[in-house]
């Protein structure tokens, strides 16, 4: 393949999370967003003007996902719709690759990589089967405090006193925007899907010694909880009804769950990661925070820790909005400011690393591998919240479970 020095990027999805990958493009040098498809043209249409708008690329709406991948100035795809589409998409894109109708550099997911184990295998299979280096948009593991911090810790405080041993991951806020989120069998489940995915990665990140592999961890055993707190009481599941069209009475999902992941290292020292997800926290915003613990050290990350504040009495009024921070619940007080979002969250980061990997025509740090590894862990969660036990690895029929959250037979009441 004849070397490329700009990578022409295609992203499939116009909701909010492309758009913020959209936001990102402005801190990436080599790269153009050049199209964007969605099922809804219109939609398809507002996230290419916002592309244009911000100077990102000369990007245009397609007709098709066909359209989009084969187009010549689509040279790598970021999959970044519904979960319970990204296997269609991924199959699609997979046939036009094979069959040479379309010539891309490489593919990118968001996460969760699928809704359950049977699913992400197939996945990997068919990304393997491209030839192509493959990239999984884990955010988290590129933000820019969490790489730094995981650096000083490892340089400074591991090399004379010992490995860490234990990593707490949360993350944290008052539900999603979307109505396909609430979905139990559209998204894969609840907030365990929808964040845990987040928490277990970063967590595995801070864990493992920079320069080794995944595999440099054994995966030992998970135990899990899940609850609905919030969003099956009356009030709030008819307030869910209302605005996002879906049934919490007859069909819940969890809105909090909270896992306690067990590694054994290479030495034979036990390590831990505690996670912890919510869609039932009221606060400032979207609340992310990490702890790295290891014998004579600690390191501490808070999004909710911004480097500006402003306050607003109670004679400023205004519409609601998101334009302070992420999942913003106030207009008025004591109110973090988040000054580049996109960068913070470390979408920026990640972009960019995606970007330079696919252009060099190598596989990026964090891989469709890496994905279904994630993946499977949920789903131990979730077998293990239902089951009351913990459960070790390798969990046997793991492939065919489907979490009875995802199923629409999961009573909250039940425990």
């Amino acid at each position: 393949m004849t070397e490329k020095r700009r990578l022409g990027v295609g992203l499939i999805g116009s909701g909010f999370i492309a758009r913020f990958h959209i936001q990102s493009f402005e801190g990436v040098r080599d790269a153009d967003v050049r199209g964007v498809w969605s099922p809804t043209a219109e939609h398809a249409e507002s996230a290419a003007k916002l592309a244009r708008d911000l100077g990102v690329g000369d990007c245009r709406a397609h007709r098709s996902l066909a359209d989009l991948v084969r187009a010549p100035e689509i040279d790598a795809v970021w999959i970044c719709g519904p979960n319970d589409r990204r296997l269609e998409h991924a199959r699609e894109i997979a046939d036009l690759v094979r069959s040479g109708k379309a010539a891309l550099r490489g593919i990118a997911c968001e996460k969760p990589l699928a809704r359950n184990v049977r699913e992400a295998r197939e996945m990997l299979e068919l990304v393997r089967s491209t030839g192509l280096p493959h990239g999984y948009l884990e955010n988290q593991v590129f933000t820019p405090a969490l790489v730094r911090g995981r650096e000083v810790i490892w340089r400074r405080g591991a090399s004379i006193a010992g490995r860490p041993y234990l990593a707490r991951a949360s993350e944290e806020h008052s539900g999603p925007h979307n109505p396909w989120f609430w979905d139990a069998s559209r998204q894969g489940g609840g907030v365990l899907s929808d964040m845990l995915c987040h928490s277990v990665e970063a967590g595995r990140f801070l864990l493992t010694e920079p320069g080794k592999p995944r595999g440099s961890l054994e995966l030992r055993s998970a135990s899990a909880q899940i609850a609905s707190l919030k969003w099956t009481r009356p009030e709030y599941a008819s307030r869910l009804r209302e605005t996002m069209g879906v049934d919490y009475e007859s069909r819940p999902a969890e809105d909090f769950a909270r896992a306690t992941i067990l590694y054994r290292d290479g030495d034979g020292n036990d390590i831990v990661l505690e996670a912890s997800t919510s869609w039932s926290f009221v606060g400032a915003g979207l609340r992310l925070s990490f702890e790295l613990l290891g014998p004579e050290y600690s390191m501490q990350v808070s999004s909710l820790d911004s480097s500006c504040n402003v306050y607003l009495s109670r004679q400023i009024t205004g519409r609601a909005g998101e334009d302070l921070v992420e999942k913003q619940n106030a207009e008025q007080g004591l109110l973090p400011v988040l000054e580049d979002e996109p960068g913070y969250y470390g979408y920026t980061a990640e972009n960019r690393h995606m970007t330079r990997r696919f252009l060099e025509g190598r596989m990026p740090d964090e891989t469709w591998e890496d994905g279904a590894a994630v993946v499977e862990v949920l789903m131990a969660c979730y077998r293990s919240a239902e089951e009351g036990r913990v459960l070790s690895f390798p969990v046997e029929g793991i492939e065919d479970f489907v979490p009875a959250v995802a199923r629409g037979t999961w009573d909250p009441r039940e425990g």
